[in-house]
């Protein structure tokens, strides 16, 4: 059963910790920026005692970002745990946590793109509802933030479940390099891919960023996957990524707990993948699993901003109305 962590007020206390790459990758105008906004809302913040130590593979040890992980859930004053930035190798620590320590103390943690892989293995574990979302850094974006915040506030602040729309323009840039240099892209909405049979279907949220959620494939850290609506994205590679999608698609559906699948949600992808809803569609229509399913795409999640913040375990439905599809999340 899943357990939904306290939502956030103002005077919460926010945890800054680094379970992937290194918090000293991100500028002190970054930070600063990220910092003024969380001010504006009436959010505290700290950060982990080890969250800058970086090595070689821009990281830190496993025992410095265990104990930075579970200090944060451990301490009282935390209401919230936000992952610095993504990576690599989060999944490295998956045997050294203390889920009975993190299932006494059920609080926020949210991330995304590798945090796929602690996110969807503690809900695994221990039914604590996790989220895919905003990391710290991405606080400090200076333009194209709005939608990405509207959708943190929504998903936090609040206990009504709320619409998913298309923003109305996206990026994809490395807009830590060079904030005031940004190209806007009109959002063309969602994709609908192929057609279900039910006009509504309800079902529990899991996935996140697809090669690393299907990297718990055969181990303890996969979450149950019976009855589900699956949240997936890719990020860019290379110009392979639609075969690298199609295959990692398909071994996941192969999975034999997959069972009574409701709908799937695909996030957009970047541009340097070069996927049409065209592409993208030929691939669906060639799943059997998928045929009498409602699949949808280029909703806001994935590798492009602006994102959405949803949870991992927690419910989404898909509704048809006035011959479009709408999608829901349910936050609490």
């Amino acid at each position: 059963m899943s357990v939904f962590p306290k939502k956030l007020k103002k005077g919460s206390h926010i945890r800054v910790i680094a379970p992937s790459r290194s918090f000293k990758l991100i500028s002190e105008e970054t930070r600063e920026i990220a910092l003024q906004r969380f001010a504006e809302m009436g959010i505290t913040v700290s950060y982990s005692k080890n969250a800058d130590e970086m090595n070689g593979f821009m990281s830190s040890s496993i025992e410095s970002r265990i104990s930075d992980l579970h200090e944060a859930f451990a301490d009282p004053s935390v209401d919230a745990i936000l992952t610095a930035i993504g990576g690599f190798n989060s999944n490295a620590l998956l045997d050294s946590i203390d889920y009975e320590l993190i299932k006494k103390n059920p609080k926020i943690l949210c991330g995304f793109s590798d945090i796929t892989a602690l996110c969807n293995a503690i809900h695994a574990k221990t039914g604590l509802v996790t989220y895919s979302g905003t990391h710290f850094s991405s606080f400090g974006m200076l333009k194209g933030f709005d939608y990405s915040l509207e959708y943190f506030k929504k998903c936090f602040f609040s206990e009504d479940s709320y619409e998913v729309v298309a923003s109305k323009e996206w990026s994809d840039e490395a807009w830590f390099m060079e904030q005031n240099k940004r190209t806007f892209i009109e959002n063309e909405g969602h994709w609908l891919l192929n057609e279900g049979k039910e006009t509504l279907v309800e079902g529990t949220i899991i996935g996140g960023n697809l090669c690393t959620f299907n990297l718990l494939q055969g181990t303890d850290y996969m979450a149950n996957l019976e009855g589900n609506i699956l949240f997936i994205e890719d990020n860019f590679m290379t110009k392979m990524d639609l075969l690298e999608f199609d295959r990692n698609l398909t071994s996941l559906l192969q999975q034999k707990t997959l069972q009574n699948l409701q709908a799937v949600v695909i996030g957009r992808f970047q541009k340097g993948s070069e996927v049409t809803q065209t592409k993208l569609q030929e691939v669906i229509k060639a799943k059997k699993k998928l045929q009498n399913l409602t699949v949808i795409a280029n909703v806001d999640f994935g590798h492009t901003t602006p994102i959405i913040t949803f949870p991992i375990g927690g419910k989404a439905k898909l509704e048809k109305k006035n011959g479009s599809y709408h999608l829901f999340v349910i936050a609490h």
